[in-house]
């Protein structure tokens, strides 16, 4: 069989109900994904009770900022039904029901499988594009300063951080050079006096097998020269009075660009494509543009509403291979990067453990080019209040990350780790190249069909729905990370079907196993065909 797995049937599709409010019985046994990325460990929908109003915020859940992450106007049934809208609507999971309240929403049906719902939604509504993300995104781990480099890059600092790197061993890989490396937000310029020759600076990286990316957000310091260019141009949002928006974000107040005006989206393509030609640099980290940083009343060209400026901000990003986002709105199909949000170095619902089903929804919201966090966390204050790392945690993490489409770091493995876990981390990253070819595969596969690289158990199996601390890479290979501290074995659900593991063991499916585990373990179960008996006479 085909690593890709068995060739899916073609797509069909047939509307059952449409209209502002639907009230849509569960049938039985029925589960639901999609929606918001931020609700990835509540899927499957259906269990229980849950709410999200994708209109109101793709990052709020029960009133807390919840890191947006990206959102669709989408959801999936097991049993192959698909609600989709062109505008976000709100759902409501509880008591068998689910109540849906929106503009022009559409329940239809896609076959009788949640690959099936996946497979015709995705070439009804959101048709993959023909191409992926840069290469090199997949090919080596991504390194970005933030953790080690936070709000101080510089050039010395930044040699620093990639030396380091590899002479810890790490592969070469795309650097990303976080915030504050430019004169100001909005004034996409390097800051001299941190990088007194940036072209020199990106021409070493390059040298020593690094591409380069630097971070961007949507926003403008107020008063600053930028800021009085785009005022007197237009283009910048803003609220009833005809005066520029000036909001707080995690930085402090800023003035924010309108993208749905052509003219302030050549400007911006303008900024950045003068750093690559004065530079050198590859491409660029698009952060922020959240739907929480816009308003329903903000004034712009378009007239759009919040979740349309988000979906202005991750357009801008197809013009360029080398591309990474954290929030997007209705962006499936496109060939970009996403990123999860920033997590804790905390074992549990609210850390590791979140990773499997996020990057799960990102994939079934039409994100296949997805990334967990940096490796051991990415959420700055918790990372260095934490004090001493975790080295069980961080190995533990990278495991996830290894097999995932893209892998990313920050903490400088060679500083935080002992030699133990360092061979841990470096079995973990032999494994990705054992299975690169298989996942660059996958990532062209998606890139011409849709389908997702990670799959939750139930894409490829029926009854394993609530299976979510594990995922098929494709079709055939079944991967279990460890995600409990300390733990010595790990339970592993597999399907009908002969399963060769990653020890040698053969299982025969459906079964439930135990599978014993120390530190450098990552289980992984291959669909196994057995040999034909040799032929021939006696």
């Amino acid at each position: 069989m085909s690593l890709l797995g068995e060739k899916a049937a073609p797509t069909s599709w047939t509307v059952e109900a449409s209209g502002d409010e639907l009230e849509v019985s569960l049938e039985p046994g029925e589960r639901w994904w999609g929606g918001a990325v931020a609700d990835g460990r509540h899927m499957p929908f259906g269990i229980r009770p849950h709410t999200r109003d994708l209109a109101r915020s793709a990052g709020m859940l029960d009133n807390e900022l919840q890191g947006a992450n990206q959102s669709c106007p989408l959801l999936l049934s097991s049993t192959g039904r698909v609600v989709w809208s062109e505008r976000p609507f709100a759902f409501a999971f509880a008591d068998g029901r689910l109540c849906l309240t929106g503009r022009e929403v559409v329940l239809g049906r896609g076959g009788t499988t949640l690959r099936e719902a996946f497979r015709a939604a995705s070439a009804r509504f959101f048709p993959p594009s023909g191409h992926a993300p840069a290469r090199e995104l997949f090919t080596g781990p991504q390194y970005n300063s933030w953790i080690e480099l936070p709000y101080t890059p510089t050039q010395d600092g930044v040699l620093a951080y990639a030396r380091g790197l590899l002479d810890a061993g790490l592969p070469p890989g795309v650097l990303m050079i976080d915030d504050c490396w430019a004169e100001d937000y909005g004034t996409w310029r390097f800051d001299r006096a941190r990088f007194p020759d940036p072209a020199a600076l990106v021409a070493q990286l390059h040298e020593w097998g690094c591409s380069v990316m630097l971070w961007v957000v949507p926003f403008v310091s107020p008063d600053s020269a930028t800021f009085r260019l785009l005022e007197a141009r237009g283009l910048l949002i803003r609220d009833k009075a005809g005066d520029p928006v000036v909001r707080r974000w995690w930085n402090g107040l800023s003035a924010m660009l309108d993208l749905t005006d052509p003219g302030a989206v050549d400007w911006l393509h303008g900024e950045l494509g003068a750093l690559i030609d004065e530079t050198g640099v590859d491409g660029f980290k698009f952060d922020a543009g959240d739907v929480v940083h816009y308003r329903l009343d903000d004034v712009t060209a378009g007239r759009g509403e919040p979740v349309d400026l988000c979906e202005a901000w991750a357009r801008v990003g197809l013009r360029y291979a080398f591309n990474e986002y954290r929030g997007c709105w209705k962006t499936a199909g496109k060939p970009l990067a996403q990123r999860l949000h920033d997590k804790p170095p905390a074992w549990g619902g609210e850390g590791i453990e979140s990773l499997v089903p996020e990057l799960l929804a990102q994939s079934l919201l039409g994100h296949p080019f997805t990334c967990p966090d940096m490796v051991g966390g990415g959420e700055l204050n918790a990372v260095t209040e934490a004090g001493t790392v975790d080295q069980e945690f961080f190995v533990r993490y990278a495991q996830v990350a290894a097999l995932a489409p893209m892998m990313q770091f920050s903490l400088s493995p060679g500083r935080v780790l002992d030699g133990d876990h360092r061979e841990a981390l470096a079995e973990a990253l032999a494994i990705r190249q054992e299975l690169l070819p298989l996942i660059l595969d996958l990532v062209d596969h998606a890139a011409t069909t849709g389908e997702p690289v990670v799959r939750p158990m139930a894409y490829h199996a029926d009854g394993l729905e609530d299976i979510t601390d594990q995922f098929f890479l494709g079709a055939d290979l079944i991967v279990a990370p460890v995600l409990r501290k300390g733990a010595t074995d790990r339970k592993v659900v597999l399907p009908a079907g002969t399963w060769r593991a990653d020890d040698g063991t053969v299982v025969e499916g459906p079964a439930t196993i135990t599978a014993h585990v120390d530190l450098r373990r990552i289980p992984r179960f291959r669909r196994y065909v057995k040999p034909a008996p040799a032929s021939g006479r006696a």
